[in-house]
């Protein structure tokens, strides 16, 4: 059996309300995640030219209010 598969065993045999915990407990983590990596991106310039596409695309009058 793969780690994964002893994870994912492990999770299908939770009760319910341990189940609720590890859903807030995973959605906290995996968002964490998510952050450092666009910070890095960010801090790398890999966003600067979706940010540039998005700015020419407001001067030249092709966006709306939200």
């Amino acid at each position: 059996m793969t780690k994964l598969e002893k994870i994912e065993q492990d999770i299908a045999s939770l009760a319910p309300d341990e189940l609720a915990r590890f859903r807030a407990w995973f959605a906290e983590y995996d968002a964490a995640i998510w952050d450092a990596d666009f910070e890095a991106d960010s801090r790398a310039g890999r966003l600067d030219a979706l940010g540039d596409a998005a700015l020419a695309a407001h001067r030249a009058g092709r966006t709306r209010p939200l």
